[in-house]
């Protein structure tokens, strides 16, 4: 039977995070939390945990990173695949057994909440949802892929391809460059539909990036950067040699 793992990045969510775990174990019999240097309280919540495994970063380092430690625990622990889902309360738990069914036969399996309608879905915010558009758009353009949602944090992984990752971005821009190497590593990619669900929050991305045209601008670059990366960068074509063998 294969064996998964499912990893939160979690920063500063003292208001969530219990009630999402409590959620997500009903699931996931391997729970992880990468906790990206916390200081509101949710480190000494999930200390108090004993059914989740806990990653800490001493100081918070991104989105992005977080991810990225999820992705090395998984393959250092012999995990067959990995969900990643956030811990805002903005997915669905109860989806988590059907994304891993979803990765039988694929390399990634990506929720989109632009795939279907459902009953009790939120109105996103305008300039995030345009900034996804057009992200998605150029993506598809440049990649040749067929997604309809480039942001949506709610994926399950088969862990073995991510050892063909070269990630360097930490932010919440991290998702652009996993587009990018996936395409070019030729992985088998599908999107799985997810309720579109925004909770009334401020997210910040960080000091420029809060403002949209910036980070419109920078993502944009991080996905010419990693382009460009690919084709300069020889660990990253060694392994996508290996993994087209």
């Amino acid at each position: 039977m294969a064996k998964f793992l499912t990893a939160l990045p979690v920063y500063d969510e003292v208001k969530h995070v219990n009630d999402v775990l409590d959620q997500v174990r009903g699931y996931s019999d391997h729970v992880l939390v990468v906790d990206d240097g916390s200081t509101d309280g949710t480190g000494e919540l999930l200390a108090r945990r004993s059914d989740v495994h806990v990653v800490t970063h001493g100081e918070n380092r991104g989105y992005g990173a977080a991810l990225i430690s999820a992705f090395e625990y998984a393959l250092k622990n012999g995990f067959d695949y990995l969900v990643t889902i956030d811990c805002d309360g903005q997915h669905v738990p109860q989806r988590i057994p059907a994304l891993v069914e979803a990765c039988d036969g694929v390399d990634l399996v990506s929720g989109s909440r632009y795939l279907q309608i459902f009953d009790g879905d939120s109105e996103p915010p305008q300039d995030r949802r345009r900034i996804n558009f057009l992200i998605t758009a150029r993506l598809n353009e440049l990649l040749g892929l067929s997604i309809t949602d480039a942001f949506c944090g709610f994926k399950a992984y088969r862990v073995s391809a991510l050892s063909s990752l070269a990630l360097t971005e930490h932010g919440y821009a991290m998702p652009l460059e996993l587009w990018v190497q996936a395409a070019k590593l030729n992985w088998r990619i599908k999107e799985y539909p997810v309720p579109l669900i925004y909770l009334d929050e401020d997210r910040s991305f960080g000091g420029s990036l809060d403002d949209g045209q910036t980070r419109l601008e920078y993502y944009n670059l991080v996905v010419d950067r990693s382009l460009a990366a690919f084709s300069t960068d020889r660990p990253l074509c060694e392994a996508a040699e290996k993994n087209l063998e």
